[in-house]
């Protein structure tokens, strides 16, 4: 698939396959998630790949949409090391441009992703971080459940010209 196809037919999966997902291929999503564009280059990033069962399964007991998990063969927390937040504040976008290219590069992969919000729910980043033994100074953005699609969506045209403005609003 061509970069436009990709993101153009990139959909969120929540039901997968039992397939383990290949360290390599985890890898790879990582290698493109921190290929993203940072404030000041600064790139905060630290990622938590979850394979654990019990894990996952604890996740899902405490965070509203995280029901796929409990299916899932992976997961990836995106953090941000407020220590290398050089740019106030920007570590949200950070995060968010390496969030997406994990979904890109996953579906590029043949793997099926959705986006999982944890910031900006203080109780479901406090929950997890005391799960995962994480220091105090890392915040957590989004979690990404991965796996072989279980399901298929269609496409959606989402372009909607009556949100474009030229020039001015």
């Amino acid at each position: 698939m061509d970069a436009m196809e990709v993101i153009l037919s990139r959909r969120s999966i929540r039901k997968y396959t039992k397939q383990a997902v290949p360290d390599k291929l985890i890898e790879d999503l990582l290698k493109a998630a921190m290929s993203a564009p940072s404030a000041g280059n600064e790139q905060p990033w630290h990622f938590v790949v979850i394979t654990d069962r019990k894990i996952m399964e604890e996740i899902a007991s405490f965070h509203p949409h995280a029901g796929m998990l409990k299916e899932a063969p992976a997961a990836i927390l995106v953090c941000s090391d407020m220590k290398l937040d050089a740019h106030k504040g920007f570590w949200v976008q950070d995060c968010s441009a390496a969030t997406q290219n994990i979904l890109l590069a996953a579906h590029a992969n043949g793997l099926g992703a959705v986006w999982l919000a944890m910031y900006p729910r203080e109780e479901r980043c406090n929950t997890m971080k005391k799960l995962l033994g994480m220091p105090e100074d890392v915040v957590l953005l989004s979690l990404i459940s991965l796996g072989y699609p279980g399901e298929e969506k269609p496409s959606e045209d989402r372009f909607n010209s009556a949100r474009i403005h030229r020039d001015r609003w």
